[in-house]
Parts: structure tokens; C-alpha cells; sequence
């Protein structure tokens, strides 16, 4: 499917879009990424291209660079004629582009977040006008009802029918909202003009390339960094079903691959760990002993409890996670070592 495919990854330049497009040049595509770099970073495509042996010139235009069969285009989603043209010629289209951040950047950000519903419209009533072969929209966890995410220690598992939680939805706030939403759109593309698409719901994913904005590069930082008191926001009882970047890259593409008609997969492990443990396993990789571990409640912490049914995920497509927190935890930490002296990006 994927050789010599016209693939468009919206966000490419991001953490996970990169990983994303790392996968698809893998499978044999010619990949076009977009990224108005809000979010995303040059520097993440450049290591991509890097690796897979790509010529480019990094000074050839800011707003496009080609990379052999590949390529790099500066474009603002809100903006439809920009988007018309990219999306033509297009094969499939990932779309991942969002005004995103960590659970401090959404809580203080809701006018931004609302930017996802024109990103979300352009970009699909454009490649329904283009006749693109398939669309996968890349969701979200914080979707689901806010009542079922409200217990301490809770071992409910969130299924895909639990957006709609007694006929009604409860989204995660402004964020939460626009994605949902983003899948319902992109549903009624499909019914009303038979666009074949497929929707995925990732959950707390992390590894190379993340920002700290999020909570586990943040945990890092503080501790590589030596700080002390080692901050760790919350209570620190507050559990996330963590996944790792390449299982959700995985899922992405079996999703895509397996689903025509918009039905929506959950990509998580099932697994709940609390954030203090979360905190307390990173200091021990990194062998930082802070004298203090100091719990701020006063900052955004986000909902209580948080993991993903994914049996329905296994059945369409025979995707499961293979990456468990530990060695992820190993390989970000890695990661987070080497480019810490190069700098890397922050997000207020």
C-alpha cells in the first residue's frame, strides 16, 4: 500500500508527525509534510531525512523545501486556499495538524485550542474536493466524559462508545471539544459523500521529540536538570495509560490501512500508572536524589484517572503496544541526554 504512496502529513514537523513521516519514507512513500512550526520544528524533519540519506538544502525557500521525492511546506491550515493546493495529487492524507500543548498550555489556551475547528474543516471539505483515497484523522483521549475519569484508583477502562456516555458527550474542556468534533466532521464526510476515512484516540503519548510541555519530558528535564525540590504537579495519585511514540506511529498506519468507514480505535495500553510512580522510576533512571519531591497542587493537573479499552483496537486491526513504560522511559530519557546540550524547544 505504502510504496511509492503520495502520503500528506499535516504536523509532520511535530512530535509524533515526525515519527510518523520517519515510518512512512521506512514503508517505501514519498511523504509531503506541512507545518506552520507553532508546535513543530525544522530540526525534527532535517533529522528524519537525515537518517533515510535524503539530499536538501536547508536554505533552498522557508516556506518549501524538497527533499528528493520528498517535501517539507510552511502552511497555516486556517488558511483554505494554501490548503487546496497541497492537498491535490494527494493519495492519503494524515492529519494530525492541531493547536495542541500539555495540560498547562490547554487549561490556560482555550481560545487557541478553538483554532482546531477551522484546521479540522479545511483540510477534510479539501481533500473530499480533491478525491484523495483515504483521510486518517489522529483524536484524542480527553474526548471522553470527564464523570468517568473523576476516581482515584478507578479500573475502568474507556471503550470507543463511551463518547457519547447516555446520548451525550462531555469532552476534556475547549481541546477535547474540537476534536471530538474533528471526528464527528470527518464522519459525516464519509456518509454524505463516501470519503473513506479512519480515526484513531491517542492517549498520554511520549518519547523523542516531545516537548515539556508534557508531563513526562517535564519530569525529565527536572530530573537531568538536578533541580531540588523536584517538582512533580498534582497530587501525584492522579494515573495516565502512557504510550510510546512507535506503538502509536503503528496503530496510526494499521488503522489507515484496515478501516475505510470512520469507525474510531483507541491507541493506549491499558495500563494505569500514577504519576508520582512515573516520577519516582525517572529519578531512579537518571540517578538524581533530590532532597525534596515537592507535589504542587496548584498547578493544572488535568482529569484523575485515565486508560484505554483497546480490545476493540486488537480485533479490526491486530494492533497492541510492544514498548513497556520502562524501556520507553530508557530510550526518552536517552534521547533527552544527547540533544539536551544542543537545546531543545520549549512551550510557554
Amino acid at each position: 500500500m505504502w510504496k511509492d504512496a503520495k502520503c500528506l502529513v499535516t504536523g509532520g514537523a511535530g512530535f509524533i508527525g515526525s515519527h510518523l513521516v520517519d515510518r512512512l519514507i521506512q514503508l517505501g512513500a514519498n511523504v509531503t509534510v506541512i507545518d506552520n512550526l507553532s508546535k513543530g520544528s525544522l530540526n525534527n524533519i532535517f533529522e528524519v531525512w537525515n537518517k533515510h540519506g535524503l539530499r536538501f538544502n536547508k536554505e533552498f525557500n522557508s516556506k518549501k523545501i524538497p527533499a528528493e521525492n520528498h517535501t517539507y511546506i510552511r502552511c497555516d491550515l486556517e488558511e483554505k486556499r494554501q490548503v487546496k493546493s497541497i492537498v491535490e495529487d494527494q493519495d492519503v492524507v494524515f492529519h494530525l495538524a492541531a493547536e495542541i500543548g500539555g495540560r498547562g498550555y490547554i487549561d490556560t489556551h482555550p481560545a487557541e485550542c478553538c483554532k482546531n475547528f477551522a484546521i479540522n474543516h479545511n483540510l477534510f471539505e479539501e481533500a473530499c474536493r480533491a478525491e484523495v483515497s483515504k483521510v486518517h484523522y489522529s483524536s484524542t483521549a480527553c474526548i471522553y466524559p470527564m464523570s468517568l475519569q473523576s476516581e482515584y484508583n478507578s479500573t475502568y477502562l474507556l471503550r470507543e462508545e463511551d463518547a457519547f456516555k447516555d446520548g451525550w458527550a462531555s469532552c476534556d474542556g475547549e481541546y477535547g471539544w474540537s476534536k471530538f468534533m474533528g471526528e464527528i466532521e470527518l464522519q459525516a464526510f464519509h456518509k454524505e459523500y463516501g470519503l473513506k476515512c479512519s480515526i484513531t484516540r491517542y492517549v498520554t503519548a511520549y518519547g523523542e521529540r516531545e516537548n515539556d510541555t508534557h508531563a513526562i519530558i517535564a519530569l525529565i528535564k527536572r530530573a537531568v536538570e538536578r533541580q531540588d525540590p523536584y517538582i512533580v504537579w498534582g497530587t501525584g495519585e492522579q494515573d495516565r495509560d502512557f504510550t510510546y511514540v512507535s506503538d502509536i506511529v503503528e496503530g496510526t498506519i494499521l488503522a489507515t490501512e484496515k478501516i475505510s468507514d470512520g469507525t474510531v480505535v483507541n491507541l493506549g495500553t491499558s495500563r494505569r500508572y500514577k504519576l508520582k510512580d512515573v516520577a519516582y522510576k525517572i529519578l531512579e533512571l537518571t540517578g538524581h536524589r533530590p532532597k525534596e519531591i515537592l507535589f504542587d497542587t496548584t498547578k493544572p493537573t488535568g482529569v484523575i484517572s485515565r486508560a484505554l479499552d483497546i480490545s476493540k483496537t486488537k480485533m479490526l486491526i491486530g494492533w497492541e503496544p510492544k514498548v513497556s513504560l520502562d524501556e520507553g522511559l530508557r530510550k526518552t530519557i536517552a534521547w533527552y541526554t544527547k540533544v539536551r546540550p544542543k537545546g531543545i524547544e520549549t512551550f510557554a
